[in-house]
């Protein structure tokens, strides 16, 4: 996986370069700042984007924005924000275009998880923060949600980070049939289709999030 990484702190730029280059990957070229990256993306062709959502000048969206930009201009290109809060504008619209994670900082001390994540988002799927996926699904209260069990909503939490049900079964310590028959569930009681593309099913669980959030 070729990498182009932009982030202003010095400390955690280098440290994710050698992340990336101890995990295999090649760290093709890296930046404090988010100006003249397409030109960049054109010339290093990297599989994937790691961008600071809040950098120079202003230190506000220019990480969102130049997002927005790269994958309107390269669709293909996998691009992962990073922040260190939480902050959902424009998040929903983004991971409907694949390819797209969103990851707090503190979750890069998990290295394994983090490059997992990294990887899912350059092969076109997409990647969560639990946190970010919490702040999208708690003003959600409708009749649908309220039947879900609690077993239900931690695997719909999950389903929104863009883990597979190998992945749920993994990090909840289940086993992969209980996974599936949980989503099964989950899906009939949402309304939702079943799919086995990953993201389709992350767009399907945020668009149903969307809508009910709308109907409020």
């Amino acid at each position: 996986m070729r990498v182009l990484i932009a982030e202003d702190q010095v400390l955690l730029r280098e440290g994710l370069a050698r992340l990336f280059v101890d995990g295999g990957h090649q760290v093709v070229a890296s930046s404090g700042d988010a100006r003249n990256l397409d030109a960049r993306v054109r010339r290093e062709q990297p599989d994937l984007v790691v961008l600071d959502i809040r950098m120079p000048p202003t230190f506000t969206d220019e990480g969102t924005r130049a997002a927005v930009a790269l994958k309107e201009e390269h669709p293909e290109l996998g691009v992962l924000l990073l922040s260190q809060h939480v902050e959902t504008s424009h998040i929903v619209g983004l991971v409907r275009l694949g390819g797209f994670g969103y990851m707090l900082k503190d979750r890069v001390l998990d290295v394994t998880e983090f490059l997992a994540a990294a990887e899912r988002v350059a092969r076109g799927g997409s990647a969560l923060d639990p946190e970010v996926v919490g702040r999208l699904v708690s003003p959600v209260v409708d009749d649908e949600l309220e039947e879900l069990s609690d077993r239900e909503r931690e695997i719909l939490s999950l389903m929104a980070e863009g883990l597979t049900n190998t992945g749920i079964a993994k990090r909840l310590v289940l086993s992969e049939r209980t996974v599936e028959a949980h989503v099964r569930h989950v899906l009939l009681k949402l309304g939702i289709p079943q799919s086995e593309d990953g993201h389709r099913r992350v767009l399907a669980v945020l668009a149903h999030l969307s809508a009910s959030r709308h109907r409020k």
